[in-house]
């Protein structure tokens, strides 16, 4: 079984329910904004959360129109943005990265510079292709892993 909260994404034994047997987070650098989210009601947002086919991929939406995968087998996780910029036909999605204080990198963006009102509350992924959808304010975006 998976769960969401607010910083993370938990997986459980439904035969252990002391603790999760998976922990991914999703939003650790938020930590030290949560006051602040919490008075512009961030803190109630819903992130739908997903698996792929096969259970081996956690997905689940962000802020500023990311949304986040997490390979469970190789402990990979990788933030992926939606877009009209990423939204041609056949272009590859390039992984994305936030950066929580101090020096950021050229292709970092700064936790500060994020945009709390862009956000993918809705992610699905199809039962047995490499195809998914993420829902943005407005927009539904069907991404599907590349064709040779």
């Amino acid at each position: 079984m998976m769960t969401r909260d607010y910083l993370s994404v938990k997986i459980w034994d439904l035969n252990m329910e002391s603790r999760p047997v998976e922990t991914y987070q999703v939003h650790e650098y938020l930590r030290s904004k949560l006051c602040s989210l919490y008075e512009n009601d961030c803190i109630f947002d819903k992130f739908e959360c997903c698996w792929n086919g096969d259970d081996s991929v956690v997905m689940t939406g962000s802020y500023n129109n990311f949304f986040r995968m997490f390979d469970r087998g190789q402990r990979r996780d990788m933030t992926l943005e939606a877009s009209r910029e990423n939204s041609k036909p056949m272009q590859v999605l390039k992984p994305r990265k936030v950066c929580a204080g101090g020096k950021r990198k050229k292709d970092e963006i700064s936790v500060d510079s994020l945009d709390f009102n862009k956000k993918i509350l809705h992610t699905a992924w199809h039962p047995q292709d490499n195809i998914i959808a993420v829902a943005t304010t407005n927009n539904l975006y069907i991404f599907q892993d590349k064709v040779n």
